[in-house]
């Protein structure tokens, strides 16, 4: 073997024995990177699940429970509300005792008018039962008198007022007292008589 093939197999076995060691090297650091990092990672993703599962359960506890401040608005809301309500039942209550009072007095006030009321018609009654009763006693006085004695009277009063009597009196009463009166007097004595007697239907 000459000394140039001596020299390349020498360097072929170094560089076999540097590749090896590389390998083993390598190999070994991935071992003892796998060995200690594994459990390491394997912790860590563990405790993530756990602290976000916390963290969570932290976040949604928080939320369904209020915290004081919000309870005291929401306590102070509540009165309030309470308040307003009770307010406005107490007006209610005011405005319906005020229409009860003012019910009774229209009833009163009603009641008291219809009494008025049936009082003014039973005195216009007797008013009227009166001065019927008065008219017609008087009538009677007249048609009792002799007509010279009541023609005078006639010729003095209202020729409206006159004919009124006449138009109650008997035809024959009423006719002495005409005869007696003087012409002008018994003219327009007829006159009005006549137009009382002309509003009246014919048919």
């Amino acid at each position: 073997m000459t000394k140039a093939n001596k020299s390349k197999n020498a360097r072929r076995t170094r560089v076999g024995t540097l590749f090896m060691l590389s390998v083993l090297l390598l190999g070994s650091a991935a071992l003892r990177l796998g060995f200690e990092a594994g459990p390491a990672i394997a912790r860590e993703v563990a405790s993530l699940p756990e602290a976000e599962t916390h963290s969570n359960d932290d976040v949604k506890h928080s939320e369904s429970i209020p915290s004081s401040a919000e309870l005291q608005h929401m306590l102070v809301a509540f009165q309030q509300r309470e308040d307003a309500l009770a307010a406005r039942e107490a007006e209610i209550e005011d405005r319906m005792k005020a229409m009860e009072i003012a019910d009774q007095a229209i009833t009163q006030k009603l009641a008291a008018l219809q009494s008025a009321e049936a009082n003014l018609e039973a005195t216009l009654s007797l008013a009227d039962g009166a001065t019927e009763s008065d008219l017609t006693r008087l009538t009677a006085v007249y048609e009792q008198m002799k007509p010279k004695e009541s023609a005078p009277l006639f010729e003095e009063m209202d020729p409206g007022f006159a004919a009124g009597f006449l138009a109650r009196m008997k035809p024959e009463a009423a006719a002495g007292i005409m005869a007696g009166l003087s012409p002008q007097a018994a003219y327009t004595i007829s006159v009005v008589l006549a137009g009382r007697n002309s509003s009246v239907p014919k048919e």
